[in-house]
């Protein structure tokens, strides 16, 4: 099953690539969602090759995953991709930048099913569609007005002085 979601956001594309690579900030949100989450790489700079191995609840049973980084293109492209024992998911995150502020963020992803329950799964999210598809817009927009609001939120006293 493809999803894939828009939006137009007026920040800077580099703002938006920088809350958008902030994977400590990820983590600790999905922490705070009750999952496990553990770094299984080495490196020190952000890059393709990064990975996790995640421990979370879903449909009321635990469930493990792992998610790496495979392209990683500032300021402009990032996929990652999960692999769990039901499903193989792939998200890629485009960065157009319309003018110097404001930038457009493409999101799609990708959901493969590994086992005949998943199949059904993802089965009665495509008989759902219209419905699985504005929740994923919903979603993403939502993405979208966080980073918007952060934008606009002065960090200090210079910045709050600037405006």
């Amino acid at each position: 099953m493809k999803l894939v979601a828009r939006y137009d956001v007026d920040v800077p594309v580099n703002f938006v690539w920088a809350e958008i690579t902030d994977f400590e900030a990820w983590e600790r949100m999905a922490m705070r969602r009750g999952a496990e989450v553990t770094r299984t790489d080495r490196m020190t700079q952000k890059g393709a090759g990064m990975a996790w191995a995640l421990g979370f609840a879903f449909r009321g049973q635990a469930r493990k995953a792992t998610l790496a980084v495979h392209l990683m293109t500032e300021p402009e492209k990032l996929t990652v991709s999960g692999q769990s024992a039901l499903a193989d998911v792939t998200m890629a995150i485009s960065l157009m930048d319309l003018t110097s502020t404001r930038t457009r963020i493409e999101v799609k992803t990708e959901l493969k099913p590994r086992t005949i329950a998943a199949r059904l799964y993802v089965q009665g999210l495509k008989l759902a569609r219209k419905k699985v598809e504005r929740q994923y817009a919903n979603r993403i927009s939502q993405l979208a007005v966080e980073i918007e609001d952060r934008f606009r939120r002065p960090t200090n006293l210079r910045d709050s002085l600037r405006r």
